[in-house]
């Protein structure tokens, strides 16, 4: 899963999973204070996750740029899992780079930055229950 974004979304996605699973956690950012990516991308210690010869779900909140995904899956892929796959709650297929491997999207959305349900401006808003689309100075 990676923090903090698609933590509401993994707990959702996780109570309807039928199987047995393990969860690890990846801390992911290209956005700091802004609502256009940096595209310099912070990852978290991902060679401490064992992943090797198992079969790992990627849970994104957002795909928009594509270049934490990116990051993150090529990061994950050196640790030798027998299978990567990568979902994420929304996407903005207009906005991210083409040929990222995308098995599972729950919304596309249009390049609008969004905030709720886990996803936030500057650590805010995280809490509202539904997705909103950011608009600023309305604070």
């Amino acid at each position: 899963m990676v923090l903090k974004g698609a933590a509401i979304f993994a707990a959702d996605l996780m109570r309807e999973i039928g199987i047995p699973f393990t969860v690890e956690f990846v801390a992911a950012s290209s956005y700091r204070d802004s609502t256009q990516s940096s595209g310099a991308v912070a990852l978290g210690d991902i060679d401490a996750i064992d992943i090797g010869g198992r079969h790992v779900l990627v849970v994104e909140d957002i795909l928009d740029t594509g270049l934490t995904s990116t990051a993150l899956l090529n990061g994950l892929r050196r640790r030798g899992p027998a299978s990567l796959a990568l979902c994420a709650l929304l996407d903005k297929r207009n906005g991210r780079a083409p040929g990222l491997p995308v098995a599972y999207a729950g919304f596309t959305i249009p390049d609008e930055f969004v905030v709720g349900y886990g996803m936030d401006y500057a650590e805010r808003y995280r809490n509202l229950r539904g997705v909103y689309r950011l608009v600023l100075g309305s604070e």
